[in-house]
């Protein structure tokens, strides 16, 4: 009897344990389980850890909560300025609600990839090539949302979006360098011709000074001389000043004379 006992014991301990074994699952902590009764959805979703369903009835799908990052294609468009571009971004996102995911699309990655590519498409043929140039911030925003407005009812938001690369034609990129050539030659010019009027200002003002002090001028000429001297060179020019050649000729024409000149002779 006691041994009938001990083999009954036995066997439904070895029932039960195949099946814990059976309806045992682990939940991981960045996941979340979805049931499925008969094919119906059963409850909420089950919490990372142990959890356990009925074998062969209940169906466990496990959906992974983590930011997706999710690289989309290279998409060639025509801008609103008429320029052939491609240019591929990167979309992020993740699982909100795990039953939606699975109930709601057949497949929510397929689906989030090919709206990033639709929603691609259209922001480049809505915009112009400088903004897809130097106006990715807005353009990112825009982007974002689109892709997140029809993601919230498959229990999908979308984090960010960013654009990563904009490739241009070979025809444009000369075209842009040659722009920016041009650019930076005018620009250019006009530094060095403000740096001509500031010099001259200074110049006048200069001159004017050497025109009230006549020894600033002599001053200025001997140092003319000892810079030219300092470089070594076997001719030596030095400058003359006009102001020098003023004083020889009053000097050649000589004195005024101190008398007055005799008055004409008598006419008959």
């Amino acid at each position: 009897m006691v041994q009938e006992l001990l083999v009954a014991a036995t066997a439904a301990a070895s029932t039960a344990l195949v099946y814990v074994a059976a309806a045992a699952r682990v939940v991981k902590q960045y996941e979340r389980g979805v049931v499925f009764r008969l094919g119906r959805l059963r409850g909420r979703p089950r919490s990372p850890g142990f959890t356990m369903v009925v074998p062969g009835i209940d169906h466990l799908r496990k959906v992974n909560m983590q930011i997706v990052t999710m690289p989309v294609p290279a998409q060639e468009g025509i801008t609103r300025d008429n320029v052939t571009v491609r240019v591929d971004a990167v979309v992020y996102f993740k699982v909100v609600d795990a039953a939606s995911a699975l109930i709601t699309v057949e497949d929510y990655k397929f689906a989030v990839s090919q709206m990033a590519q639709t929603s691609l498409r259209s922001i480049i043929g809505k915009s112009d090539l400088d903004d897809l140039l130097s106006n990715r911030e807005k353009l990112n925003q825009g982007l974002e949302l689109m892709i997140d407005s029809p993601a919230v009812g498959w229990g999908v938001q979308v984090d960010r979006v960013e654009i990563k690369d904009v490739s241009l034609p070979e025809t444009m990129k000369r075209s842009m360098a040659r722009q920016a050539e041009a650019d930076r030659e005018r620009r250019a010019r006009v530094i060095n011709a403000d740096a001509e009027l500031q010099a001259s200002r200074k110049l006048a003002e200069a001159a004017k000074e050497m025109a009230d002090t006549p020894s600033a001028l002599q001053l200025r000429l001997l140092q003319t001389v000892v810079a030219v001297a300092a470089e070594k060179n076997s001719t030596l020019v030095l400058p003359f000043p006009v102001e020098l050649l003023r004083f020889l000729e009053r000097a050649q024409a000589g004195p005024p004379p101190d008398t007055p000149p005799l008055p004409p002779p008598p006419t008959e």
